[in-house]
């Protein structure tokens, strides 16, 4: 094996290990069902930082410095942090509220918001049958409205969140360990904080519940740095086209694991309505391997 073809395996096998791990993450945050939403979120924020820190000075420690320098990136990364943070902490509320087949669906949604964002944003063209799979995913959020009697907040909050941060995230030249680092540095005073005034209260669960709970509250660090890890590693070995549709794995995991682990509900109309959605990401990703192939064509004819 050549050492490109085996660096491009071990970046497949990094991606999927990314995604795999943030499809199965909805069986750990029950595992902290003693804590609220917010608490978990503020140890989440907290462990983040230091094993960011750890994993900065043990790989970035000559880089990170000139990498944050300047205005517009601080301001860009503290809107991510905001951003982000936000997302987490919906995200942790729904698993553990039961609605991790909602928040899945915001998962599924964001790749479609994500392109109507270069469009909006980035004065990207898109093909038709880019505008054919979003008029799906609308007409999906039409019908799970329309079932719900409501929109799907959950779900929308958490795919017009992570599109807002891959936005800011597109314009901030960081590497993913200095950025993660510096996003959850940001908030790390605040969560402190917030789980000073919960301590003061006697409403704090840390040092409550035995070191092994205590562990797990620390993991939520764990939880968070590893994934994106991974998906460095992937990022720096597989075209970003190739990792877009490897992207969809996290969800579809989730997804399952909230109708046949969580036995969560699923009428006509969530079906009907992730249906569609499921058809807009084929035509979505039909359309970016048409896009690959030409592109791959086109290379090889101008070589």
């Amino acid at each position: 094996m050549t050492p490109d073809r085996r660096s491009h395996n071990l970046g497949v096998a990094a991606a999927l290990g990314a995604y795999s791990l943030w499809g199965l993450v909805p069986i750990f945050w029950p595992l902290l069902d003693r804590s609220s939403a917010p608490e978990i979120l503020a140890h989440r924020i907290v462990w983040s930082t230091v094993l960011g820190a750890i994993l900065v000075a043990l790989f970035a420690r000559k880089r990170w410095r000139a990498q944050l320098t300047g205005r517009g990136t601080f301001i860009r990364l503290t809107v991510a942090s905001v951003v982000i943070a936000v997302n987490w902490g919906l995200y942790i509320w729904a698993v553990n509220n039961g609605r991790v087949t909602e928040a899945a669906l915001g998962y599924y949604i964001n790749p479609l918001l994500a392109i109507l964002a270069g469009v909006f944003f980035f004065s990207e063209k898109l093909a038709p049958m880019q505008w054919a799979a979003i008029g799906l995913a609308t007409v999906a959020v039409v019908v799970i409205t329309i079932e719900y009697g409501q929109p799907p907040w959950t779900a929308l909050v958490l795919a017009v969140t992570f599109t807002i941060y891959g936005i800011v995230k597109k314009r901030v030249k960081v590497e993913p360990i200095v950025s993660m680092t510096a996003e959850s540095a940001l908030m790390t005073i605040p969560a402190i904080g917030f789980l000073v005034f919960l301590a003061s209260r006697g409403e704090g669960d840390f040092l409550q519940h035995g070191i092994g709970y205590d562990l797990l509250l620390a993991c939520a660090g764990v939880v968070t740095a590893v994934p994106l890890l991974l998906f460095a590693y992937a990022a720096q070995r597989i075209p970003l086209s190739l990792i877009g549709l490897t992207q969809y794995l996290a969800p579809t995991m989730q997804f399952l694991l909230g109708v046949f682990y969580f036995k969560e509900a699923m009428s006509t109309g969530r079906w009907i309505g992730f249906t569609l959605v499921w058809v807009a990401l084929m035509i979505i990703s039909v359309q970016a391997v048409s896009a690959m192939r030409r592109s791959r064509r086109l290379h090889r004819v101008a070589g």
